[in-house]
């Protein structure tokens, strides 16, 4: 597939509900009705703020950089993107692209793309099913090729693609780049040993949204309880999100909306992985 949108509330890209008396309407008309039963925030205003993918990498991606939002701000295009990976999957010997190294200049990295050297001013990471890697807003970044990931981000699309691994079409052509703005975003200033990656506990702790990870063996169950909004996404294992009207079946793969305002429990069936994303 590529690439899948789990939960998006971005430009006429909108999920759809899937199950239950809403069935068929999208996240942003429901949310319309039902903030604060919803969100739990008084103050909500669209869109929603996360969005969740599945990304299936066959072959390594390009690497491209998202803005933050001073750059959104300082150009007056585009809208601020900060997302966490979580490597769902991985072929033996797979990687990341994340950050420079250390005190690459924009004057080097400038020539280095005109010279289609890039890679060679980024640090490569292998890395493992399990982990969860942080890429705040401004980091250049790609994924490498045998990579099955969750992605989890502010609900924005612009991408700016910096560098396309010198490839070109069947008539020759390459990839249309946005090397101007990559530049304008990519955060120079960045210090690479910050970009560490987590595997237990809290993974993910920034001003847009929180990632937990949990587990939980079969047979046992979690009580949900009224008050905040969470967001699961289930890495392995099923079983049921249950009140006491209804019930829903969740397997690996899912992306379930818990609203705040729903009292209920989880059946694990099988032993479960799971990421938990909230807001503040």
């Amino acid at each position: 597939i590529g690439e899948s949108w789990e939960l998006a509330d971005v430009g006429d890209d909108k999920s759809i509900i899937t199950n239950g008396e809403f069935a068929g309407q999208t996240i942003a008309e429901l949310v319309k009705k039902y903030p604060v039963e919803i969100t739990g925030d008084p103050a909500y205003e669209p869109p929603f703020p996360l969005m969740i993918k599945i990304l299936d990498a066959q072959d390594t991606l390009s690497v491209q950089v998202h803005p933050d939002e001073r750059t959104c701000i300082r150009t007056g295009k585009g809208d601020l993107k900060t997302e966490c990976w979580y490597i769902i999957d991985a072929k033996p010997g797979a990687a990341i692209y994340k950050g420079l190294k250390l005190s690459v200049t924009k004057q080097q990295f400038t020539k280095a793309i005109q010279d289609g050297t890039t890679a060679d001013f980024l640090q490569k990471i292998p890395v493992e099913p399990g982990e969860c890697h942080f890429l705040p807003a401004g980091t250049a970044h790609a994924i490498g090729a045998g990579l099955l990931i969750a992605e989890i981000q502010t609900p924005s699309d612009t991408t700016y693609r910096v560098f396309d691994w010198n490839r070109v079409d069947d008539n020759g052509n390459p990839r249309e780049l946005h090397i101007e703005d990559a530049l304008e975003s990519i955060n120079f200033n960045q210090d690479p040993k910050g970009l560490t990656a987590t595997t237990v506990g809290r993974l993910v702790e920034c001003e847009y949204f929180n990632v937990d990870k949990g587990h939980q063996l079969s047979g046992s169950e979690m009580l949900l309880s009224k008050g905040k909004m969470v967001v699961l996404f289930f890495v392995s294992g099923n079983g049921t999100i249950a009140d006491n009207e209804n019930s829903v079946e969740y397997e690996a793969g899912d992306t379930i909306l818990i609203p705040a305002d729903y009292n209920g429990v989880i059946r694990f069936a099988q032993e479960t992985k799971y990421l938990i994303v909230t807001i503040d």
